[in-house]
């Protein structure tokens, strides 16, 4: 029995998580003492078990499992319509021509773990060969998956390469059908009030337990035939899983968050938002750009980020909306508040 040993790296993955979380604060917190007994403790977890090819190991106690072989509930096409891509026993598996799929959830700094099988028997050569990808930033950053067992390709497009970017230290691959994975730890990049890239992404990955991709520092969004800059994008971002045509398998996906905690985000069908957007009594205009609505309350422009289907906030100020439909779907009114209190403004037009 080959076991894939999820356990044996997380104590390494987790001391490049600290590392990471806390790029910016690399010498120690000036507001304790050496050995300050008074200092806070770190919260106690249960770290997880080890995964065999038969059986996912279990996760990290303070992990939010994103799949667990049971369902897609969590899992979207990129315009965030029902995936087509299909579940197997204990897996979901990729189908040629669904297109990518994403979590509902968006994140920022994490540590992510992916388990990913290639095809077998195995078919096609180089970028032809059981050809995935697990990206970070929506479908900004990518780790390539790629059946590289004993199989050739240009180094930066193999299996656990940050895509066009970075060729692996090692290739830890195992052969097709046998369950591999990841543990990748992902610093987002920050971006001041005008757009300016104000930090990069860094990215450490282990593949198989072996460290493959050690703190890189990203030159900008990866991508086939150019070297493309970055662009301003939110912190936080849904993760997103290749289609490129091959059926690659995936399991036991699970995520740590970093840093400070916050409010859950998500992104969500654009039809759905399109049901929120027009003017609404009390000054309120709602549009969509994208896949995020913005709100102009009394002259003053907010991006607004959604916490459930019906209830957004904004980060700038504690500006929050709730959206109440009416019975074709379509909100009539809003619910807003600004720090305190709550008001009802109709939509414009209604009675």
């Amino acid at each position: 029995m080959i076991k894939i040993r999820t356990a044996t790296v997380l104590i390494g993955a987790m001391a490049v998580v600290n590392f990471a979380a806390a790029r910016s604060e690399r010498a120690p917190d000036p507001n304790w003492l050496d050995h300050d007994r008074d200092r806070p403790r770190p919260p106690e977890i249960q770290p997880g078990t080890s995964s065999t090819q038969e059986q996912p190991g279990q996760p990290p106690s303070d992990a939010t499992v994103l799949f667990d072989g049971k369902d897609l509930s969590q899992w979207v096409a990129m315009d965030g319509t029902p995936t087509k891509w299909i579940m197997g026993k204990g897996y979901m598996e990729c189908v040629k021509g669904s297109g990518y799929v994403r979590t509902l959830q968006n994140f920022g700094d994490c540590q992510l773990h992916v388990e990913w099988a290639a095809p077998t028997p195995p078919h096609g050569e180089g970028q032809g060969r059981g050809n995935s990808g697990v990206f970070l930033g929506l479908d900004r950053y990518e780790v390539q998956v790629l059946d590289s067992y004993h199989a050739d390709t240009y180094p930066d497009g193999q299996a656990a390469a940050v895509y066009g970017q970075y060729p692996p230290l090692v290739n830890a691959s195992r052969p097709p059908g046998e369950w591999q994975f990841y543990d990748i730890i992902y610093t987002a990049p920050r971006f001041d009030a005008e757009g300016k890239l104000k930090s990069p992404v860094h990215l450490t990955v282990f593949h198989n337990g072996v460290l493959v991709q050690n703190d890189v520092e990203l030159t900008g969004p990866t991508s086939w035939l150019e070297r493309a800059p970055y662009q301003p994008q939110p912190e936080k971002q849904p993760i997103s899983l290749q289609d490129h045509g091959n059926p690659v398998r995936f399991r036991n996906i699970w995520i740590r968050e970093l840093g400070k905690p916050g409010r859950k985000e998500f992104t969500f069908n654009e039809k759905l938002l399109d049901t929120y957007t027009g003017k609404f009594v009390d000054d309120i205009d709602v549009k969509r750009e994208g896949s995020q609505l913005v709100v102009n309350k009394s002259g003053v422009r907010f991006a607004m980020f959604a916490e459930s289907t019906t209830r957004f906030f904004a980060k700038t100020t504690d500006f929050r909306l709730e959206f109440i439909p009416d019975a074709s779907g379509k909100a009539d009114k809003v619910i807003w508040s600004v720090g305190e209190g709550a008001n009802e403004a109709k939509r414009e037009g209604t009675k």
